[in-house]
């Protein structure tokens, strides 16, 4: 009854915005806001055959790319700052530098050197979402437990060892929530270079069809990435759960103790 309530919870609000919707664009004429049971025809024949493996799946595709890029690039990275300080000291300024510059800001860079394509996105993609996955692991490597590491040493664990087994895995909470930022992060990014250096894609078939007026398409295009981006966001957090079972199980014991 549980899962049920909080499905209907998550529910009620789309549920009247697409009411609301429905009932205040019935009889629209205007070019730029049509009905929705037209941007429904429209998204049902696009998006359900034509354009899911010619623009979804390439996006995805990109998407899920650059997030691993920068997952394993930013933990990694969070590792070695975190275990040598001066090396973090000495480069502090550098990083800080870059993460202050908004990643869409760099896709004319981008393009310049990699050209518009699958490239191009990927690195902007990854060069966008690395930070919050690097300072992440960083801030959880340095709230963990100092009794853990202790335990570990005292039973003379390999270094890479102690930090991959004690002190990743203490960190993880604090990883799996600079990934949760990525991801939105990612999904952005996806949708800013598809429209500036791309042929296709979703961000650049939205931008196509506004250029050309062909509105409910765009809107199409605007439904479809949300639900994509909703629907990762979901898996997201399935698999986070899941992962992370004994961090909440914990939780739950001390509220409930």
């Amino acid at each position: 009854m549980t899962r049920v309530r909080n499905v209907l919870l998550g529910l009620w609000a789309p549920v009247v915005i697409i009411a609301i919707w429905w009932a205040t664009s019935r009889h629209s004429k205007s070019l730029f806001f049509p009905p929705l049971d037209q941007i429904w025809q429209r998204f049902h024949e696009l998006w359900l055959f034509d354009n899911t493996t010619s623009q979804m799946v390439p996006s995805v595709e990109h998407l899920l790319a650059g997030l691993a890029i920068a997952t394993v690039a930013g933990i990694a990275a969070g590792v070695v700052l975190w275990s040598l300080p001066s090396l973090r000291k000495l480069l502090a300024p550098l990083f800080n530098f870059f993460r202050a510059l908004p990643a869409p800001a760099l896709v004319p860079g981008f393009i310049a050197l990699l050209g518009i394509g699958a490239r191009m996105e990927v690195a902007v993609i990854a060069t966008g979402c690395v930070w919050p996955v690097l300072l992440s692991t960083m801030d959880g490597l340095s709230g963990a437990d100092r009794l853990l590491t202790e335990t570990a040493q005292a039973y003379r664990l390999p270094r890479w060892q102690t930090i991959w087994s004690v002190q990743l895995r203490a960190a993880s909470p604090q990883i799996a929530a600079g990934l949760r930022s990525a991801l939105q992060s990612a999904v952005i990014l996806m949708v800013v270079s598809e429209m500036l250096g791309a042929t296709s894609g979703i961000g650049y078939f939205i931008l196509s069809s506004q250029q050309s007026y062909a509105t409910p398409d765009m809107w199409s295009g605007m439904i479809a990435l949300g639900i994509v981006g909703t629907l990762l966001n979901v898996i997201f957090v399935g698999v986070e759960r899941r992962a992370l079972k004994w961090f909440y199980g914990a939780r739950a014991a001390e509220r409930t103790g």
